[in-house]
C-alpha cells in the first residue's frame, strides 16, 4: 500500500499543475488535527474508523496527552479530481499562540491555507493571527467552518438560524482579509460561498458540504439536521458517506488554491529580493525544474537514524541525491545524502524531487530554519522568516548531573534548531544556560521534551521576563577609540519614530543589511514620513532598530562598514542598562577617522570602538526599560464581572473593553507579562473554573518610572553585572 502511494506521489510530483501545497490554520481547539485525520483517511492512508480519533499528525506523546498540536507535521497524499490525480502536500499547524512560530514557518512553504473556524465560537484572536501570518506571506485562504454539529445538537438552531450564524462568520473573515491583505488581493481573495471557497461540516463526524456540492447532490441544511435528529451513529455514518469531508474539502482546495507555478509568480517578489530578471529570478517565478536549485528550510526534525532532516519548499530546480549545494547564510558547501517525501511521522525516500514540492533533505549539517540552500553560491537569500510574537519569558536551565553538561549544551543547540522561536544563550565561561520562549507553556513543553525525548535530567529556575531597552531623547555625539588609538568613531542615537517602528514590527521592512539599491524599502520608509535623502542613508535594520551611515567622503568606509553593523547588532542584542535587547533606537554613524593601513583597522580594533561609542551615546540619551505586555481576551459568564476587574487591576493590568452577549462576558485587557505567572489558576479560582483567556497581541511599553531603578538593579544583580550608578534612569 505504501509502495503504491509513494509511486502515485512520485508521478504527480513531476507535473506542477497537479500539485497543491497547503496547510491547516486555526485558533486552538477548532479541530485542525481531527480534520487532517479525515483527509489522510480519505486518501486511503489510514482507517476511516480511526479518523478523528487517531490524531495521526500529533505523533509526539505530549501532544496526545495535552490534546493540542505543538509541532507542525507534514504529509503528502494523492486525491483524484476530474479523472486526474493531484498531489496534496499538507502541513498541520498548531493553534496555541505559544507555538505560533511553527505556523509562520509553515506559511513560507505553502501556497494556500484552509482556515478552520468553530461554528459556535466564531473568529477568535488566534484565527486573526494565523490569517495575518498567511496573508503576510501571500498565502491564499479558503474557509472551513467546523463543528456545525454543535449548532444542531447544542444550540438547536433552525436551518435559517444556522445560515445566519455561518454568514456572520464568513463576513467577519472577509472583513479581516480586506483589512490585512496586500491591496491587489483584498477583493480577489475574499472567500465566497457561491464560488465554493467556503465549506461547512464536522471533522469529528467526518462530513462536509459546500454550496456547489449541495447543489450537485441535492442536499440541504434541513437534510443535515434530519440526519442528527435520530441521534444514532448509523445515520451519522450515512451522512459521512453521502458528504465525505475529504472529497468536499480537497475538491475545494484544487479548485481554489493555486499550483506552485501560479503562486510563485506573485509570492517570489514578496519573499525574495534578488533580481527577478536574472536566470535564477526567472526560474523562481516559473518554478522551473531545469533551473538552479533554490530551497528554503522551514523546519528541522532530529531523526535517531538519519540525524538532522531539513524540511522545506523547493522553489526552483531539481534536487538529486549526492548533489553538492550551498547553504547561503551558513556560507558552506554540503552534500544531499537523502531526499524524502512525507507521510505523517514517516518519511519515504526518493531519488530526486522537482521544483514546487515540499520535501525533507538529509545531509545539510549545520542548517537552521529560514536558511536558503542553492546550487548558486552567490544567490540572494530569501527574506528572513519574521515571527509575529517575540520570546518574552526566560528560564535558566542546568543539568542535574554535572557529567550531563556537554550533552545538555548539544541538546539546547538542537532545540534551538528545531524551534527557532526558542532563543538559547549558552555561556561557556559561567556555565549559565538561558532558554527564552513565547510563554510559560512553551518553555514547559521544551523542558519536558528535553527530559523525556532527549533523556537529559534538568532543573530550571522560576520563569523571568525578557525586557527591552530604549532611549527617550537624542544624545550628543560620542567618540569611541580603537584599542590601538588609531581609529575613531563618532555616533549619536535618538528614539526611532513610531511610524518607522511600526514598519519594522509588522515586518514590512525585515531585519536586513541594505544593499546599494533598495528602492522598495526606500519607498516604504518615505511613505512613513522619512525624507528621501535620509532613507538613502539607512544601512541596516535589526530587531526594531535602525542604523544610518551619515559619513561623507570616508575613503575606507566600505571596508569597515560590515564590522560597524556587527557591533550595532551586538549592542542592540545586549543593551547598556541590563544587557537586555534594545528596541526603537535610531543609531547614526556621524563620522569616523580611520588608519590608512588595513592591518590597523581589523575587527579587534573596530568592534570595541563602535561598541564603546554606541553604549556611551545610549547612556547619554536617557535610556529606559520597556516591559512586555500581552493583550488578552478573557471569557467568562457575567456573574464574575467584578472578580475579573479585580483580577486584572491587581496585576497592574488595564481593562480595554467589555462586551456582553446574553450571559457570556468577553473582556479585553492589557497585562504586563511579569504579572501573568500563575494567571491560569487565579482565573480559575476567580471564575470557579468557568473562565479562560487567549493572547491576541503582544507589545512593549515603558515600565512605570518608580519601578525603573529597582528593576535595573535587580536585572544587573541577576546577571552578575557591576551595579552602575551612572545609568540615567529618569526621563
Amino acid at each position: 500500500m505504501v509502495e503504491k502511494m509513494t509511486d502515485r506521489i512520485l508521478k504527480a510530483m513531476e507535473t506542477p499543475a497537479l500539485i497543491r501545497n497547503i496547510c491547516t490554520s486555526a485558533h486552538i481547539d477548532h479541530g485542525k488535527t481531527t480534520f487532517s485525520d479525515n483527509l489522510i483517511a480519505g486518501a486511503g492512508m489510514m482507517s476511516e474508523e480511526l479518523a478523528g480519533k487517531a490524531l495521526q499528525l500529533d505523533f509526539h506523546e505530549d501532544e496526545q496527552a495535552r490534546g493540542i498540536t505543538i509541532d507542525a507535521a507534514n504529509v503528502s497524499m494523492v486525491h483524484e479530481f476530474e479523472r486526474k490525480e493531484y498531489l496534496i502536500n499538507l502541513i498541520d499547524t498548531p493553534g496555541h499562540v505559544d507555538f505560533g512560530g511553527d505556523v509562520t514557518r509553515a506559511m513560507r512553504a505553502i501556497d494556500g491555507t484552509i482556515l478552520l473556524v468553530d461554528s459556535v465560537e466564531g473568529v477568535m484572536p488566534q484565527t486573526e493571527t494565523v490569517l495575518r501570518q498567511a496573508l503576510k506571506e501571500r498565502v491564499k485562504p479558503v474557509l472551513f467552518i467546523n463543528k456545525v454539529d454543535r449548532l444542531i445538537k447544542e444550540l438547536k438552531l433552525s436551518p435559517e438560524q444556522m445560515q445566519e450564524r455561518l454568514l456572520k462568520i464568513i463576513t467577519h473573515v472577509n472583513k479581516l482579509i480586506g483589512e490585512i491583505a496586500d491591496d491587489d488581493y483584498k477583493k480577489e481573495w475574499q472567500v465566497d460561498v457561491n464560488k465554493g471557497s467556503v465549506a461547512f461540516g464536522s471533522a469529528f463526524h467526518n462530513w462536509a458540504v459546500s454550496f456547489p456540492f449541495m447543489q450537485e447532490n441535492k442536499i440541504t441544511f434541513k437534510d443535515i439536521i434530519d440526519f442528527y435528529g435520530s441521534d444514532n451513529e448509523d445515520s451519522l455514518k450515512e451522512l459521512a458517506k453521502k458528504a465525505p469531508l475529504h472529497l468536499v474539502v480537497l475538491n475545494m482546495v484544487i479548485k481554489n488554491h493555486p499550483d506552485p507555478v501560479a503562486s510563485q509568480t506573485y509570492r517570489i517578489p514578496k519573499i525574495w529580493h534578488g533580481d527577478v530578471d536574472s536566470e535564477l529570478g526567472k526560474s523562481l517565478l516559473s518554478a522551473d525544474p531545469n533551473g538552479p536549485v533554490a530551497f528554503v528550510c522551514t523546519k528541522i526534525v532530529y531523526d535517531k537514524h538519519a540525524g538532522e532532516v531539513a524540511a522545506g519548499r523547493l522553489f526552483s530546480g531539481t534536487l538529486r541525491e549526492g548533489e553538492d549545494i550551498y547553504m547561503i547564510m551558513g556560507k558552506k558547501q554540503v552534500r544531499v545524502q537523502q531526499i524524502s517525501v512525507y507521510n505523517g511521522a514517516k518519511r519515504e525516500t526518493v531519488a530526486s524531487a522537482p521544483a514546487g514540492n515540499i520535501v525533507g533533505i538529509v545531509g545539510l549539517k549545520g542548517i537552521f530554519s529560514g536558511e536558503t540552500v542553492s546550487s548558486d553560491s552567490e544567490m540572494e537569500p530569501f527574506e528572513e522568516i519574521k515571527h509575529i510574537f517575540e520570546p518574552v519569558v526566560t528560564k535558566a536551565i542546568e543539568a542535574k548531573n554535572p557529567s550531563d553538561l556537554p550533552k545538555l549544551v548539544e541538546v539546547l543547540r538542537q532545540v534551538n534548531k528545531e524551534d527557532p522561536t526558542v532563543v538559547i544563550q549558552i555561556n561557556e565561561e559561567t556555565g549559565e544556560h538561558l532558554m527564552s520562549g513565547m510563554g510559560e507553556l512553551h518553555l514547559e513543553v521544551i523542558e519536558n521534551r528535553i527530559k523525556t525525548e532527549k533523556n537529559v535530567e534538568v532543573q530550571t529556575s522560576p520563569p523571568i521576563v525578557v525586557y527591552r531597552e530604549t532611549v527617550t531623547k537624542e544624545s550628543g555625539e560620542f567618540e569611541g577609540k580603537s584599542p590601538n588609538k588609531h581609529n575613531k568613531f563618532y555616533i549619536k542615537v535618538a528614539p526611532l519614530d513610531d511610524a518607522l517602528a511600526d514598519l519594522l514590527k509588522k515586518g514590512d521592512i525585515p531585519s536586513v543589511r541594505f544593499k546599494k539599491k533598495e528602492t522598495e524599502y526606500w519607498q516604504k520608509l518615505e511613505a512613513a514620513g522619512m525624507e528621501s535623502k535620509v532613507s538613502r542613508k539607512v544601512r541596516a535594520t535589526f530587531n526594531g532598530n535602525m542604523l544610518f551611515d551619515m559619513t561623507r567622503g570616508i575613503v575606507h568606509i566600505g571596508e569597515v562598514i560590515e564590522m560597524v553593523l556587527d557591533a550595532f547588532k551586538d549592542v542592540m542584542t545586549y543593551g547598556p542598562i541590563g544587557r537586555e535587547p534594545c528596541t526603537k533606537v535610531a543609531v547614526y554613524l556621524m563620522d569616523t577617522k580611520l588608519h590608512e593601513d588595513a592591518i590597523h583597522r581589523g575587527p579587534a580594533q573596530v568592534l570595541p570602538a563602535v561598541r564603546e561609542s554606541l553604549r556611551g551615546a545610549m547612556l547619554n540619551a536617557v535610556p529606559v526599560i520597556f516591559e512586555p505586555l500581552q493583550v488578552l481576551q478573557i471569557e467568562a459568564i457575567v456573574d464574575y464581572m467584578g472578580n475579573l476587574s479585580k483580577l486584572v487591576q491587581n496585576r497592574r493590568g488595564q481593562l480595554l473593553d467589555m462586551q456582553q452577549e446574553g450571559n457570556q462576558l468577553t473582556v479585553k485587557a492589557k497585562m504586563p507579562v511579569g504579572e501573568m505567572f500563575g494567571l491560569t489558576s487565579d482565573l480559575r479560582s476567580a471564575t470557579e473554573g468557568r473562565g479562560h483567556f487567549y493572547v491576541s497581541d503582544q507589545l512593549f511599553e515603558k515600565l512605570p518610572m518608580e519601578l525603573q531603578g529597582k528593576l535595573a538593579e535587580k536585572i544587573r544583580q541577576r546577571k552578575g553585572l557591576k551595579l552602575v550608578n551612572g545609568v540615567a534612569m529618569s526621563a
